[in-house]
């Protein structure tokens, strides 16, 4: 399993909801939560090794989010 986390610009609970359908249907992701008290409104993933990072970039900005790697 990884942990993958991200900074991003979801800073709703609306905007949560508008994610939550296409990351529950990605199947590598098995976990996934978004702090909307942190200040980098942090997306933390687990998921299986086959997921990249890069997916995950992508998927969110096609949405309109900003998103990119937070450096551990």
């Amino acid at each position: 399993m990884e942990l993958l986390i991200f900074q991003t610009d979801i800073k709703s609970k609306n905007k949560v909801k508008s994610v939550e359908p296409i990351l529950n249907s990605h199947s590598n992701i098995l976990k996934w939560t978004i702090d909307l008290e942190d200040i980098d409104n942090a997306l933390r993933i687990e998921a299986t090794k086959n997921l990249l990072e890069e997916e995950v970039i992508d998927l969110l900005k096609v949405q309109g989010f900003s998103i990119q790697t937070l450096p551990d």
